[in-house]
């Protein structure tokens, strides 16, 4: 290889040693192939909240959150693999880059999966993307484990402990049918124990700055999705020709709660949270309720648009509950992950919680949406007041 090709940003070297790269390292930004990869879930997530959309617009709201938590977790838990371990071994040779590639043909057979795993609640394609993406995902760990003495015997058991429970999800596939919840109870535990297990013995080398913006581009996929959703759910009743002053209050109240969603989310920086491996597990694992909340908020916006327009089977109150409690639940977990730890009075310290609860009553309100939209702009203004008046 030319020394212009080696200095040529972006050009994937050829095989060179899978070492953990410094948790110090400055400027360190998302890569393209990062991104792309990103860019596949989208599919999957789109495919999980569409199904969520019509469950509840059907009346089967019980059934429909069941599926979409389960389809959402493993959406989630295949991407967080990825993420994490391209925080700390990110090579980017020809063999990295051909190994993501075959994850992103596991990626895009879960997403093709989705509709089977949702409707019946049967995964045997699912379970194939998954075996794809962990095979590949293995041959990573060990290649870091062959090259990385520091960090070999963390690396090891991330191999080990990945592939006895791909082992246990292709073997729940034969298990009879009144085992198979608990099987799936017991293999989640299994998953979500595997990086505290390996990470026991020798920490990874993961960067808290590069960690905190993929969470930040996650959560930005997840509003965009919900963006979608409820875009083309409005598009369906203009083409219908019902527009009617009730869908323009879903539409501004939609508007104004995905934006401060937004806002709420990314209002202070991040990375200085992620300073023990604690707080990292804690806060790494609880996005997940992060993620499936702002996803599912675009179901609930695409269920008032249909309620509003009469081709949902529920009521305004369950259409109402079906974008009010994701945006509870929402602000319930960036007030544990994000604000707890930031408030500097027992006044800021109940903002959060408050709206929350405000916005579970305007359930009953009949206008929830709306009402939803504006508690969140006004929990915003009153965070930026306080600010203000602090720094002045």
């Amino acid at each position: 290889m030319t020394e212009h090709a080696k200095d040529t940003p972006n050009m994937a070297q050829w095989a060179i040693p899978m070492r953990a790269r410094s948790p110090e390292e400055g400027h360190r930004a998302a890569t393209p192939l990062e991104l792309f990869f990103d860019l596949v879930f989208v599919v999957a997530i789109a495919q999980a909240g569409s199904s969520l959309h019509h469950a509840l617009a059907e009346g089967h709201a019980t059934q429909g959150v069941f599926s979409f938590s389960i389809v959402f977790f493993a959406i989630w838990w295949a991407w967080m693999n990825f993420t994490w371990f391209a925080s700390a071994y990110d090579t980017d040779d020809v063999p990295y880059r051909l190994a993501t590639f075959v994850q992103l043909i596991g990626a895009l057979i879960i997403a093709a999966g989705i509709p089977q795993a949702f409707d019946e609640l049967r995964f045997p394609i699912v379970t194939l993307g998954y075996s794809i993406m962990r095979l590949s995902l293995i041959g990573q760990w060990l290649r870091a484990g062959l090259a990385d003495n520091a960090h070999r015997a963390s690396a090891f058991r991330y191999a080990i402990g990945l592939g006895l429970c791909q082992i246990g999800w292709i073997g729940l596939l034969f298990a009879p049918g009144q085992w198979i919840m608990v099987g799936f109870v017991i293999l989640v535990l299994a998953e979500l124990l595997v990086p505290v297990w390996a990470e026991r013995v020798a920490p990874s080398a993961w960067h808290a700055g590069h960690i905190a913006e993929r969470y930040g581009l996650f959560t930005i996929i997840v509003l965009g999705e919900s963006i979608l959703a409820a875009s083309l759910a409005i598009q369906a009743a203009l083409q219908d020709g019902q527009l009617s002053a009730q869908l323009a209050i879903i539409i501004a109240g939609g508007v104004l709660i995905v934006f401060a969603m937004w806002w709420l989310y990314f209002d202070r920086p991040m990375d200085d949270l992620l300073t023990s491996l604690r707080t990292a597990f804690i806060w790494g694992y609880g996005h997940l309720f992060v993620f499936a909340a702002a996803a599912a908020v675009g179901a609930g916006l695409a269920v008032a648009v249909d309620q509003a327009t009469h081709h949902a089977e529920i009521s305004a109150t369950a259409a109402g509950a079906a974008v009010a409690i994701p945006v509870a639940i929402y602000l319930l977990v960036l007030w544990l992950l994000h604000e707890r730890v930031r408030a500097q009075s027992g006044k800021e310290m109940a903002l959060f919680p408050a709206a929350a609860l405000l916005i579970l009553i305007s359930v009953f309100t009949g206008q929830a949406v709306l009402i939803t939209g504006l508690l969140l702009a006004g929990l915003l203004a009153v965070k930026l007041v306080g600010r203000y008046r602090e720094s002045g």
